[in-house]
């Protein structure tokens, strides 16, 4: 299925580079990527939802894949969140109808906060992949480091990035993709790959660590309000979300539905996709304006 590619606004004015899966005038579900990937880690996802119906959005978040580096360097989670909030808006207008978001990770604190300070105005249901207001912070900071290690210097070949995700990654199968990686790099005028995002994300005068003490109670205070269908979905061996964290989540959304992908950790949808979709369409099936088979 060859998807359309579309934009939004952001914002700041900055340019959102997208991928749609389906037909406009469908129910829309925005797909939503983690820190440091590119909407092109949804493409599997994003098929399987069109194949039932749906149309599905998938998007490079603000400095990452397509979409524009923000020239005020603006990487906070907040500066996410309030992209999201336009995305939403825009959406609305085109289709008459809330959107539903799937986040992963950074896409999923976006997805919450904004509902969080829009209650019933963003979305029509809610998906978070792998996020919880309260995290491991050894997870954080493990995920933080790989993406900064090789940041500034690069990797002289497509072998030498996938060398590096495979030491980041031993329980996961050394990739013989290298054109699917390739997605996730760029190649600079010196002949050096390096990832497909801006370095300002974590070395810049707003980065994604700004607001990390007031994050945690910014979500938990969205958790505690949130009304609309409600999907958590973790890596039963995530370094990020544990088996209290998730207790704390369903105790603060007890409406809210639990999906335990095993065989996968942060990264579910890539480690399961097959266990992972499904898990999302059975959720999705339920909801009201879900597509008529």
């Amino acid at each position: 299925m060859k998807p359309e590619n579309i934009a939004f606004t952001g914002a700041d004015g900055n340019v959102l580079a997208g991928d749609q899966y389906g037909d406009t005038g469908k129910p829309a579900v925005l797909l939503l990527h983690g820190g440091g990937q590119t909407r092109h880690s949804w493409n599997p996802t994003a098929i399987r939802l069109a194949e039932e119906g749906w149309c599905a959005i998938t998007l490079d978040q603000r400095g990452h894949g397509d979409s524009e580096w923000v020239a005020n360097g603006h990487y906070a989670h907040a500066d996410f969140a309030r992209d999201v909030r336009e995305i939403c808006l825009q959406l609305i207008e085109r289709d008459g109808a809330k959107p539903v978001s799937v986040g992963a990770s950074m896409g999923g604190m976006a997805s919450l906060t904004a509902e969080g300070q829009y209650p019933g105005e963003t979305w029509g249901a809610l998906v978070l992949v792998d996020i919880t207001p309260r995290v491991n912070m050894e997870g954080v900071s493990k995920i933080r480091n790989f993406m900064i290690s090789q940041m500034k210097d690069g990797f002289a070949s497509l072998e030498e990035a996938a060398d590096a995700v495979q030491t980041y990654m031993p329980n996961r199968k050394r990739t013989r993709n290298l054109e699917g990686l390739k997605k996730n790099l760029r190649l600079h005028e010196d002949g050096r790959y390096r990832w497909h995002w801006d370095p300002k994300f974590w070395d810049g005068p707003r980065t994604a660590g700004t607001d990390r003490e007031e994050l945690s109670t910014t979500l938990t205070n969205a958790a505690k309000i949130l009304s609309i269908p409600t999907l958590l979905v973790r890596g039963r061996e995530s370094e990020l979300v544990e088996e209290e964290h998730v207790t704390e989540f369903l105790e603060m959304v007890p409406h809210a539905k639990f999906a335990d992908i095993s065989g996968a950790g942060h990264m579910v949808a890539g480690d399961r996709n097959d266990i992972f979709a499904g898990a999302v369409l059975e959720f999705l099936r339920e909801l009201p304006d879900a597509p008529q088979s």
